[in-house]
């Protein structure tokens, strides 16, 4: 199982297929990244590298009793981003919108 450890020790699980052009799968409320599984065939089919992961508390993540807000879940998948190396589009507005003013602040 592919796994970061986050900052604050929480396990963060991630799947990373294929090459090519990366595309970061983001899933939402009470969903993990199985919920991707389709589209990432599709996109890993077209020749590009899918990444999807879990966010702490849901499926195979660290099942946690803090950090489960859109900053945390912003900061883990802006680690997961750069320990794979990606240069990533984050779908979905909440987190998108947090992401960028924590590269701001930065």
């Amino acid at each position: 199982m592919s796994a970061i450890t986050a900052k604050d020790g929480t396990e963060i699980y991630y799947k990373d297929w294929g090459s090519g052009q990366p595309i970061v799968f983001h899933h939402g409320w009470p969903l993990s990244a199985d919920d991707w599984d389709a589209q990432m065939l599709f996109f890993l089919s077209q020749g590009c590298r899918v990444v999807a992961h879990d966010r702490r508390g849901h499926r195979r993540s660290s099942q946690t009793d803090r950090g489960n807000d859109m900053h945390t879940y912003a900061a883990d998948l802006a680690q997961l981003v750069a320990h794979r190396d990606l240069l990533a589009f984050i779908n979905g507005e909440a987190i998108t919108t947090t992401v960028a003013r924590q590269r701001e602040i930065a």
